[in-house]
């Protein structure tokens, strides 16, 4: 949530979620402009639909890019005029759809990559930390302003942020509603990879997916499972989903043929199984 977004209905015509294919690479464009790609509850609803998609198409999909139209902000937050009249039963509900659109995309197998131009500010940036890593143009922002409304982050913001940055810094950027600058947040750790422009971050985005997709579907798709599981579990029980997942990836067809390739000192034939 934001005080930067615009309050703007979406237009009924126009769909506020975009979903197009280029290969084995999804892109999920958040088309919002003139409210700055708010995330109305119909925004949320339309990303829901857009990720259950996504998780039918199997390995056909080995990444996912989520971008914002219009070139100002990749999400400028949640939509205010949407969240205005809301009884906090309702508001509660709006939090759950958030979460549930975060949950869809930590459960996707294919990694998934919030490309970041412009302003990433509350739930703009709580999607954002829902993806796999965060690249960047130098000109984004980040933050979490809801207290400048009298709110708190309700789609994940003080669970993922505090991972991302560590606890203090977290806190402060909540506390404060402060914003910071790509550069900054890619010295906090919330940034994976900074562009100079949204060019250069979609193609490097892209050559990311096609680095993955080289390797073992299967195992990345095991990893992800891990990590997401682990986060923020205490080590005992993280160590026994990492070993749960190695478990796992001796079952595959395509463990044994990496390690035959190795040993063979050949390429490898993944086949997703």
């Amino acid at each position: 949530m934001s005080d930067e977004q615009r309050s703007t209905t979406p237009d009924a015509a126009a769909p506020p979620v975009r979903v197009e294919r280029e290969g084995v690479v999804a892109i999920v464009t958040i088309d919002r402009p003139k409210a700055l790609n708010a995330l109305a509850p119909e925004v949320l609803g339309a990303l829901a639909e857009a990720f259950e998609e996504l998780a039918q198409a199997g390995d056909a999909v080995r990444g996912v890019l989520v971008v914002g139209a219009g070139g100002r902000a990749f999400v400028a937050g949640a939509d205010i005029r949407a969240l205005a009249p809301l009884t906090p039963e309702e508001g509660a509900a709006t939090g759950r759809l958030g979460h549930r659109v975060a949950a869809l995309i930590e459960s996707l197998s294919a990694p998934v990559i919030a490309c970041v131009d412009g302003f990433a500010l509350g739930g703009g940036l709580e999607l954002a930390l829902a993806c796999d890593f965060i690249y960047a143009t130098d000109a984004s922002w980040f933050g979490q302003p809801e207290v400048r409304l009298g709110l708190i982050p309700g789609f994940g913001g003080t669970v993922r942020l505090p991972r991302a940055v560590g606890l203090a810094l977290a806190k402060e950027l909540i506390y404060t509603g402060r914003r910071i600058d790509a550069a900054t947040a890619e010295a906090a750790g919330l940034v994976a990879r900074r562009f100079p422009d949204r060019e250069s971050m979609l193609a490097g985005a892209r050559a990311t997916v096609e680095e993955i997709a080289a390797n073992a579907w299967t195992a990345v798709g095991i990893a992800k499972r891990v990590l997401v599981a682990a986060s923020g579990t205490p080590t005992a029980t993280a160590v026994e989903l990492e070993v749960a997942g190695f478990e796992d990836a001796f079952r595959t067809d395509d463990m044994r043929e990496g390690v035959a390739a190795f040993l063979e000192k050949r390429e490898p034939g993944f086949r997703g199984h």
